[in-house]
Formats: C-alpha cells, structure tokens, sequence
C-alpha cells in the first residue's frame, strides 16, 4: 500500500473516532440519568436562550478578517519606512492583530450575548 493514502485514511478514521466517543458517552452520560429517574428536560435546558451561534461566529470571523487586513496593511506600512526583513514583519503583524480582532470579537460576542 502506498505511504500516501495512509494520511488520508488515519485522518477519517482519527475524526470518526472522536465523533463516534463525543456521541457514545454522550448517550451513555443520558441513559444513566434517565435510570437515576432524572426528568429528561434537562438535555434541552438552555437551548433557546442567548445569541444564536451563527451570529457569535459571524462576528468572530469578521473582527478576524478585519485584524488580517489591518495587520497586512500595517505590516506594509512598517516595511515601507523600515529596513526590517519583510520575511519576519508580515507574519508577526498579521499574527498580531489577527489575534486583536480575534479578541475584540469575542468581547463584542459577549456584549451580544448580555443584551
């Protein structure tokens, strides 16, 4: 068998597994509760409430490609009027603040998630 088909292969099976254990504990975890005479309306407690998710990532995404942006345009700028390596400032600008919008989002994702 050819080295190459290997990855792919053990890659499926590595994300099967994990799903496979997420929803076999998970049942596992309701049935036990349920024999404990535990009323089932626990399992859906909570759904409904808050920001739906797709709006937290929604924002998350977008205060990300907003800090990649900046970053890119940052980092030209530093390049521009610098003798920096350009090797070395790209990524680390764009790292940065991929990082602040990331975090930006996630407090922006919270105050949503208050009102």
């Amino acid at each position: 068998m050819d080295d190459k088909i290997l990855i792919p292969i053990s890659f499926f099976l590595m994300i099967f597994g994990i799903v496979y254990l997420i929803y076999s504990t998970r049942n596992r975890e309701r049935l036990a509760l349920i024999e404990k005479g535990v009323d089932a309306s626990i399992f859906v407690q909570g759904k409904g409430n808050g920001v739906p998710t797709w709006k937290i990532l929604v924002v998350n995404l977008a205060f990300l490609l907003i800090g990649i942006g900046v970053g890119i345009l940052v980092a030209l700028i530093i390049t521009t009027y610098t003798t920096l390596n350009d090797g070395a400032v790209y990524p680390s600008i764009i790292f940065i603040m991929a990082g602040i919008g990331l975090l930006t989002g996630f407090k922006t994702a919270k105050d949503l998630d208050k009102e």
